[in-house]
């Protein structure tokens, strides 16, 4: 039988955090640190972007945009999460959030998304698509 937390959230749950690397979306990480602790639950942190210009060099700028996006967070790794009783993995895709968040969900166990408001306002076309596609708890935090 499967435990639940107060918060009517599945223990030792899978929370996937959409982040730019914004406040906003730092303030979310550190929501859903605090949430990971109480439900012993794992932090997938997922950075995505676009590349908008096709001159044949795609290649360099995603490898430019990861490199950048994996010092990001570095940093955020050594501020928010260690230290922290939770595990946590990082990944970077290239392509609308929306889509890389579909994409994620089917081919991982995700019990709780967490995105900044910031992040949801940016989006809101893709985000409203967003909420009518998914099936899981969504968290947008301030």
């Amino acid at each position: 039988m499967e435990e639940y937390s107060e918060y009517g959230i599945k223990m030792e749950s899978t929370i996937l955090l959409i982040t730019d690397f914004s406040q906003s979306s730092n303030r979310a990480l550190r929501w859903a640190v605090e949430m990971a602790e109480k439900i012993k639950g794992h932090i997938t942190v997922l950075h995505t972007f676009r590349l908008l210009k096709s001159d044949g060099k795609a290649l360099q700028m995603k490898q430019n945009r990861e490199e950048q996006a994996f010092t990001d967070f570095a940093a955020l790794e050594h501020s928010m999460l260690k230290g922290h009783p939770i595990s946590y993995d990082f990944k970077t895709e290239v392509g609308f959030f929306t889509d890389r968040i579909d994409s994620h969900a089917k081919t991982h166990s995700i019990d709780l998304l967490v995105l900044s408001k910031n992040l949801s306002e940016e989006n809101k076309e893709l985000f409203d698509e967003l909420v009518h596609r998914i099936r899981m708890p969504l968290a947008i935090i301030p």
